[in-house]
């Protein structure tokens, strides 16, 4: 919630890419997403880590000043909405196969 009382959602959205590397292991994406007010309540009740769902919005490019004075330029996807892309029971079945990838992994 922001001070304003707006849900307000942001996570990073793991994209897979559709062949395999040289080593012949999948890669992924991480995606910078940002979700506002009922959908990102929605969100927060139906989703989870792993979860797979489908994006809708627009991408969006911000910039801000950081604690040590430099410009940091930020690209995020503005989602108007999601949808789940799999029932309850397979996300309860891929939590027993979900790839655990921790945050030190993350390029960001």
């Amino acid at each position: 919630m922001t001070q304003s009382n707006t849900a307000v959602a942001s996570f990073t959205l793991a994209v897979n890419r559709p062949f395999k590397n040289q080593n012949g292991e999948r890669e992924a994406d991480f995606i910078n997403v940002v979700i506002w007010r009922q959908a990102a309540e929605n969100l927060a009740n139906w989703c989870k880590k792993g979860s797979l769902v489908g994006i809708t919005g627009n991408i969006q490019t911000r910039n801000y000043e950081n604690q040590q004075g430099q410009r940091v330029y930020v690209t995020e996807v503005l989602a108007n909405n999601f949808q789940l892309l799999e029932s309850r029971s397979q996300q309860q079945s891929s939590n027993n196969h979900s790839m655990d990838i921790s945050d030190e992994d993350l390029p960001f």
